[in-house]
Parts: structure tokens; sequence; C-alpha cells
């Protein structure tokens, strides 16, 4: 092989490496940097609505001026207004009910399909992903309709006897924790499906020609096969939970208020851009945080062969 095509080969595979940062820079620290920007800015009546804002044509006086006027006064905003400590801790608190939920759910879902013949696992994979055939916010607002006074829930519970009144589901957390579980399940089984599907079942026969029970091979051997499926499943589901929207804005009302309720709430009514966008940067800061753990087990995974 020459040294010219070398070259080449290597250019091409720096170019490969390179096209993710590249996209990363460009759809998402350049966007976080604006927002970045914005967050130390103060609310102004005008537009855009905060100041201050850096003209090209005063120099270096100008830019000097820019950075002066430049105050983390939003962030002390944050730490010191009661709306905003409530709503990211309420955020949280459902985001980890919730994926805890989850995880009991889609666990058992995903090990009896993986044990399914094989036959059967397209099938049931298909009505996994099946709901996303269908529009979210109409599914969300299925769950509206099916949790009203007189919904579906509601009359099936009756029939059965369970209830002897119509419970309230509207505007509860109840309500809340059935539409995110209910979204996001397909999340969680998928990652725990995918990592349990490649177990090696003979370490189950294994597991019990040594005297072990089915239950406590299943907590000693399935378990821990399924902990990276498991893991990535939870990031996946409390991620998106925590700045959730839609879900609690229809099933829980204005007594709920998550942060993404919040964040949207300062952008769009209050036009107060600064305050939503230090909003978003803490619950960026937030979210990092779980990556970061992930990435510490999946290296220490790695460093230990497994």
């Amino acid at each position: 092989m020459s040294a010219r095509s070398h070259s080449k080969r290597s250019w091409g595979q720096r170019l490969v490496i390179l096209i993710p940062y590249l996209w990363l820079a460009a759809f998402f620290l350049v966007p976080f940097l604006i927002v970045f920007k914005i967050s130390l800015s103060q609310f102004a009546t005008a537009q855009p609505p905060y100041l201050p804002q850096f003209d090209l044509d005063e120099g270096l006086a100008g830019l000097k001026e820019f950075f002066s006027e430049l105050s983390s006064a939003n962030y002390a905003r944050l730490v010191s207004d009661w709306l905003y400590l409530s709503s990211y801790g309420r955020s949280l608190a459902i985001a980890f009910v919730s994926t805890a939920m989850l995880l009991a759910l889609g666990l058992p879902i995903a090990y009896a399909m993986a044990r399914a013949p094989r036959r059967w696992q397209g099938v049931l994979f298909l009505l996994i992903v099946l709901p996303f055939w269908t529009s979210f916010l109409i599914r969300v607002y299925a769950w509206m309709t099916i949790l009203q006074r007189d919904g579906l829930l509601n009359q099936a519970l009756l029939a059965i006897g369970i209830v002897d009144a119509p419970p309230v589901w509207i505007s509860t957390d109840a309500a809340i924790f059935i539409g995110i579980v209910y979204t996001y399940l397909p999340f969680m089984v998928l990652p725990i499906y995918a990592t349990l599907e490649r177990m090696d079942e003979t370490l189950l026969e294994a597991a019990a020609d040594l005297g072990c029970p089915r239950w406590k091979a299943f907590w000693l051997v399935t378990v821990p096969l399924a902990l990276p499926g498991a893991i990535a499943g939870s990031i996946l589901c409390f991620i998106p939970i925590v700045g959730e929207f839609v879900i609690p804005d229809l099933l829980g009302g204005s007594g709920t208020m998550m942060i993404g309720q919040t964040l949207w709430l300062e952008f769009f009514n209050n036009r107060d851009w600064p305050a939503a966008s230090a909003v978003a940067v803490v619950l960026l800061a937030l979210l990092i945080v779980p990556l970061i753990l992930f990435q510490h087990v999946q290296a220490r995974r790695l460093e230990q062969g497994g």
C-alpha cells in the first residue's frame, strides 16, 4: 500500500470520527451556549426579551460591556424561590418512583419475552412497540377519557365490585404515574429484552444441576445478567420523565407542577427567557449525573471483563 493511499485512508478514518463530534458541536454545544448566555441575561420588555445584546459594530469595547452586564441573578432566584425548588424536587421524585415502577414491570415482561419460543418473540416484540404507531398526544388524550369519572376504568372497577363509588383519577399523582408507566414501558422492556435474549441458558441449567431453586437462580443468575439492560432502560426512562410536560399537564393539572411545566410557564406565559433558560441549564446539569454514573458503571464492567 502506497503512502498516498494510506494517507487518504487515514483522513477518511479521521473524517468518520470527526462527523459525530461536529454534529454534537452544531446541534448540542452551540445551542447550549446560546441558552446559557440567555440565562445570564436580564428580563426586558423588548424583542428578544432580554438584555444585554451584543452588537458586532461596537467592537472590543462593546464586547467588554456585554460581558460586564451578564449576571448569575437568575440562578440565585432559582435557589431562593420555592416554586422552582418544589418543581425540581417533584420532578425528580416522580421520575424515581416511575422508573422503579417501570423496572418492576419491565423486567418480568422482558424475561417472559426472552424465554418465549422463538416463533412468538417477534409477535411479542411487535405488541410492545405497537403503541408507537399512534401519536403520543392521542394516547395521552385516550387516557384522559379512560380516567374520567364515568370513564372505562371506573366502569370496570364498579362492575367488578372493587369500589362502591367512582374514584377521582384526573388531576392526581395516580393519573400521572399511569400515563408515564404506559408511555415509557417499551423503553424499559426493550433494553432488558435485548440483554436477556443473548443470555446463555446453560447457566440456568448448571444452577439447577447444583440444586439451586428456580426463583433463586433467577435472582442470582438472570437478574445480574440483565443489569446492563436494566440500567440502560432506567436511564432512557428517567431522563425524559424528569422533563416531562404533556403527561403531567393533561393528566395532573395545575396542582401537580413539574419542572417541564414551570419552564413552559416562564417561557411562553411570562416571556421570561432568562429565567426559563436558567431552569433548562440546571435541569440539564441534573440529568448529566445519571449519565456519568452509567458511564462509570460501564467502564468498571469493561475493566472487569464483563
